[in-house]
């Protein structure tokens, strides 16, 4: 299968989300070719000790978008993985956010690199945070 074909079948549940997708409480929602969006929910069990959601939280709900978006444009056979990631949290996310909705965005993809932008919305479409993705993309 291609990128877009393995993630559409995981939109539409002919394929089970990855097992940190349930335990991190998101959902891949939308996906076309550069694109892709992932929805979540805040929730007390992703908070740190002074009662907002932690930073790895919405670093993951990014990245998991920005490397779909990236996924999306690989033909069959070809994988990646994230070299590096860089996220700057614009506002705080707490238990009371709710859901937020993260859209990566293909910059590039070549054939050794793919790059993504992604930004984290609150349900009043105000940005949360914003991030970038430098994939390397290899034989399967």
């Amino acid at each position: 299968m291609t990128g877009l074909e393995y993630l559409n079948r995981v939109v539409d549940g002919r394929i089970e989300h990855p097992t940190m997708a349930h335990t991190l409480g998101f959902r891949l929602t939308e996906v076309e070719a550069g694109r892709a969006v992932i929805t979540g929910k805040t929730s007390p069990d992703y908070c740190n000790p002074n009662g907002s959601i932690h930073g790895s939280w919405a670093a993951a709900v990014l990245d998991s978008c920005m490397g779909s978006s990236v996924h999306s444009m690989l033909p069959e056979g070809v994988g990646f993985t994230v070299v590096e990631f860089k996220i700057d949290f614009v506002r705080p996310v707490t238990v009371d956010t709710g859901t937020v909705k993260a859209e990566g965005k293909v910059v590039n993809v070549g054939k050794r690199v793919g790059i993504a932008d992604g930004i984290l919305r609150d349900s009043k479409d105000r940005i949360l945070a914003r991030g970038t993705t430098t994939c390397l993309i290899f034989n399967s």
